[in-house]
């Protein structure tokens, strides 16, 4: 049986990723007598990849690297009002309405009522709570982590400190690289739900994906009979 339903917030809950997307096409518009699209492009996701280490992920680690990484593609001529300009897409993407995926919210309060679920998210801790709470779905979630990573030793740590069987837990989200791959790792079950969007730093190769099995679904509203079947498989295990 399945005992914890573990979800990731953004790009499998809410939209996200399209907050990003849409900033950095302003940045684009605001370099473009520096450098083309694609070098502006590839100039950031260096300076993100950079600063992971310091900065963490969400919208305010985004807005640094984009203030950085205009420095750096303006050769240091980018001005005070265009410094502020980029600050202000930061205020837009923390202001923004939590908008719902289709069938999230018909599909959590039911799952609720049947498991326990979870939410795994990371990022800025303030910017995802605010989240957690405008999206009004915190109430469905017997635990909320807001982590650093999401890596083989954070799920470990989660399934250890809520005491919970890796072989009834199940993580669902848009990313293999943080909810997919390193949940089977730990013995894990884990269902992948694309998102049109995905930032180039969470794709993995074909062929690690092929090596490890997973479910894959093409929407949310698919997940209610998986977990159905999931958890009827797990009880007729050993009925002859």
């Amino acid at each position: 049986m399945i005992e914890v339903i573990a979800f990731d917030a953004d790009d499998t809950l809410w939209h996200n990723e399209s907050l990003y997307e849409n900033a950095q096409e302003k940045l684009r518009k605001l370099l473009v007598s520096y450098e083309s699209s694609e070098q502006i492009d590839a100039r950031l996701f260096k300076t993100e990849m950079r600063n992971l280490e310091y900065y963490g992920y969400g919208i305010k680690s985004f807005i640094l690297s984009m203030i950085e990484a205009a420095v750096d593609i303006s050769g240091e001529q980018i001005q005070g009002r265009e410094v502020r300009e980029i600050l202000g897409y930061a205020r837009e993407m923390l202001e923004a309405p939590v908008e719902l995926l289709d069938h999230v919210a018909d599909v959590i309060p039911p799952l609720a009522e049947s498991h326990k679920l979870m939410l795994i998210t990371k990022g800025d801790l303030l910017d995802q709570e605010r989240k957690v709470a405008r999206s009004g779905l915190g109430d469905f979630f017997h635990f909320v982590e807001i982590v650093r990573e999401k890596s083989q030793m954070t799920y470990t740590t989660l399934l250890d400190r809520h005491k919970i069987q890796p072989k009834g837990f199940l993580m669902v989200g848009n990313s293999l690289r943080s909810d997919v791959l390193p949940v089977l790792e730990v013995g894990g079950q884990a269902v992948y739900i694309p998102y049109h969007l995905t930032w180039e730093h969470e794709t993995v190769s074909g062929e690690i994906i092929a090596s490890n099995p997973y479910y894959e679904l093409e929407h949310i509203g698919l997940l209610p009979d998986l977990v159905k079947r999931l958890d009827e498989r797990e009880s007729n295990v050993g009925i002859v």
